[in-house]
């Protein structure tokens, strides 16, 4: 592995944030979401820039830290991406209310341990 996995991380970890952001601001509720084409476009573009993002991670990095569903998380990028006017908005709302907080959670420990290698 090497430091390009540590910066890829903290760019994902950038874009959870920046999810979370939005929440905040749009209100933290499905009807929110639903109702706020502004609100959509603001975590699909999080989404599909995650998902690009974890396409760069290195093949060994994935095979070590093999718990994310790293091909799940690409392939909501391409929905994001290629499917937009037909993006499911209840699964949108359940990648940003229950997969990116643990996405965040774990792109920061793999930041801590690969600092500490």
């Amino acid at each position: 592995m090497n430091s390009r996995d540590s910066d890829i991380l903290e760019r994902i970890i950038s874009y959870c944030d920046e999810i979370d952001e939005a929440k905040n601001h749009f209100g933290n509720a499905y009807s929110e979401l639903e109702s706020s084409r502004i609100y959509k476009n603001a975590v699909s573009m999080c989404i599909l820039q995650i998902g690009e993002l974890t396409n760069h991670l290195s093949d060994e990095f994935k095979a070590e830290y093999n718990e994310m569903p790293w091909q799940d998380i690409k392939a909501m990028r391409n929905i994001a991406a290629h499917r937009y006017g037909s993006f499911d908005i209840e699964k949108l709302w359940e990648t940003i209310s229950e997969d990116v907080p643990v996405l965040r959670v774990y792109c920061e420990k793999a930041v801590a341990e690969l600092a500490d290698k």
